[in-house]
């Protein structure tokens, strides 16, 4: 189990990570965090744990971990942003993670809309985001970042999806230490976000973007529009050149020929 000083010790952040909310197992890091934000909790918040019972990414699909192998945790920040601006906070997390990825294992890492981090083409990384809108504004969000560190086995459904550091590095990682690295990248890039200033944030994705360029299929609300993804606009949407022209989308799961 994760203890307090191993997680901190020589962490040089301000606020996030500071306040730790540390579990051997938990249901969700996310239901956990939105308990601590209703009653007030300041941001920088985090809820930590070895092992997620019902833990669950996008589109409702239940996430499985290996315990006391990866990184799992939400975050809590009380963005000064509009509610239009909500679409570029997966993307800040998702840089990140991605950044922290490279800085720890020198691998490159790739970006698959809406807010997952690749590596080889595999996710490596989910990230859901939940939050409380009042008045068109974001009262607080909840970063819930799942990042498959030593797992080395795949149930056979993930086996040839899904990856870790480990799996695709050939030994094991402190996760104590990308917990701080992880940290320090996201309270550095947070600044940005504070400042509504998400041009960077955006530039560092066109980078590693997995989806543009390529023919996908997306499925959104039990709808499936297929087509070539044009580009990432400035709040966020997947632009998708379709039989029936441009189209623009905020949300929905995408599948790349030969990837998921």
């Amino acid at each position: 189990m994760f203890s307090q000083n191993d997680l901190q010790q020589g962490l040089l952040t301000h606020s996030f990570g500071k306040q730790l909310y540390i579990f051997d197992s938990l249901d969700s890091t996310n239901d956990y965090a939105k308990i601590l934000a209703s009653q007030g909790m300041a941001e920088g918040c985090v809820v930590i744990t070895d092992h997620q019972n019902a833990g669950r990414g996008r589109m409702q699909r239940a996430w499985f971990d290996e315990p006391s192998s990866n990184l799992l945790l939400s975050l809590l920040i009380r963005p000064k942003i509009d509610a239009k601006q909500f679409n570029l906070l997966p993307f800040f997390a998702a840089i990140s993670v991605a950044l922290t990825i490279e800085q720890i294992t020198g691998l490159s890492s790739s970006c698959k809309w809406p807010n997952d981090v690749l590596i080889n083409g595999k996710k490596c990384c989910g990230i859901l985001l939940e939050s409380s809108i009042q008045n068109n504004s974001v009262e607080y969000a909840i970063i819930g970042i799942g990042l498959n560190i030593n797992q080395i086995q795949f149930d056979n459904e993930l086996e040839t999806k899904a990856t870790s550091l480990r799996r695709e590095c050939g030994k094991e990682f402190d996760r104590c230490e990308i917990f701080r690295n992880l940290m320090q990248s996201l309270e550095e890039l947070y600044k940005n976000v504070q400042q509504n200033n998400f041009a960077r944030i955006l530039y560092e994705w066109k980078m590693r973007d997995a989806v543009i360029g390529k023919q996908v299929t997306l499925f959104d609300h039990k709808k499936e529009v297929k087509g070539l993804a044009s580009t990432i606009t400035s709040d966020g949407g997947l632009v998708i050149v379709t039989s029936e022209g441009l189209q623009t989308f905020y949300s929905g799961d995408v599948t790349m020929n030969h990837q998921y």
